[in-house]
């Protein structure tokens, strides 16, 4: 939805290169779209217990909105569009993010989101974080749906395993690392875009209503 994980990578490296340590591309690429305590536990396990955790902590959030103040977070491309859908359709939507309420509020406010969804569960919400479904289970209930009747749109391994758990029809769109055999199999389908994935939903949403509508009748 948010370019936002080009912002993470870069506030996480420079953060880990101030305190002496080289977190590098291929194993950032395992943190992706999971929650900050797991992450924390990885970059410990990376570089053991002599890292400097709360020096870390404390500053790639400075950095982060650092970046955000002066660059702003970038939209995906496609989501205008799809967000104009979910509207125009009167369509019920959740944002299910493993960032915690602070960062999230703070995304959507710099996105211009604010007051586009109906729900909104962060990771500190729940016991599990992605890949375990509990996210994505709550955002259902919030919503009053079953998991069954929901999209999930997920750019990471992690997410996507989260959603597929929960039941939902997973539509995957990769963002900084293509999507691994696993999280393949689990998705419903790899797309290219939030245009593609507009494309893919526009008509099982019209077929839906024509089913309800020809049920009505009966």
């Amino acid at each position: 939805m948010l370019d936002t994980e080009p912002l993470y990578k870069a506030a996480w490296q420079q953060a880990c290169a101030e305190l002496g340590f080289d977190l590098h591309d291929q194993f950032y690429s395992r943190l992706i779209g999971r929650p900050n305590p797991d992450c924390e536990r990885e970059l410990t396990h990376l570089f053991g217990p002599e890292f400097p955790m709360t020096r870390f902590t404390a500053r790639w959030p400075e950095l982060w909105r650092s970046s955000v103040s002066v660059r702003g977070i970038p939209l995906k491309a496609g989501l205008l569009e799809l967000l104009s859908f979910v509207d125009e359709h009167a369509l019920l939507s959740a944002v299910a993010t493993s960032s915690d309420g602070a960062y999230t509020e703070f995304s959507l406010q710099s996105a211009g989101l604010v007051g586009r969804f109906d729900a909104i569960v962060t990771g500190e919400q729940v016991n599990r974080g992605k890949p375990a479904p509990d996210i994505y289970l709550q955002a259902a209930r919030r919503l009053g749906l079953d998991p069954g009747e929901c999209v999930a749109l997920e750019d990471s391994d992690a997410g996507v395993l989260a959603a597929s758990a929960a039941g939902m029809a997973t539509l995957c769109v990769p963002d900084l690392k293509p999507p691994s055999e696993d999280a393949v199999r689990a998705a419903a389908c790899v797309l290219g875009s939030l245009d593609d994935a507009l494309e893919w939903i526009g008509p099982r949403v019209a077929g839906h209503r024509a089913a309800s509508r020809r049920v009505d009748r009966r």
